[in-house]
């Protein structure tokens, strides 16, 4: 009888770590980019504010200037 010769192909597979690392990566990605933003309000906030000190204090020293002027 002749000899057969089977051919075994083995195929490995990753076990996931490819994606795992890219899913990692895009949470990684996604928190820094809200942290950006959330800073980004924050400062809008401060500006707001200050600007709003600021309209506050003109209304003031507006308010004594019409004082000062009708007495």
């Amino acid at each position: 009888m002749a000899d057969v010769r089977e051919r075994v192909i083995v195929e490995k597979r990753g076990g996931g770590a490819t994606m795992l690392i890219a899913l990692l990566l895009v949470v990684i990605v996604a928190v820094g980019a809200y942290f950006i933003v959330a800073k980004e309000n924050s400062k809008d906030a401060a500006v707001e504010s200050a600007a709003h000190s600021v309209g506050q204090a003109a209304d003031k020293v507006g308010a004594v200037a019409d004082d000062a002027g009708g007495k």
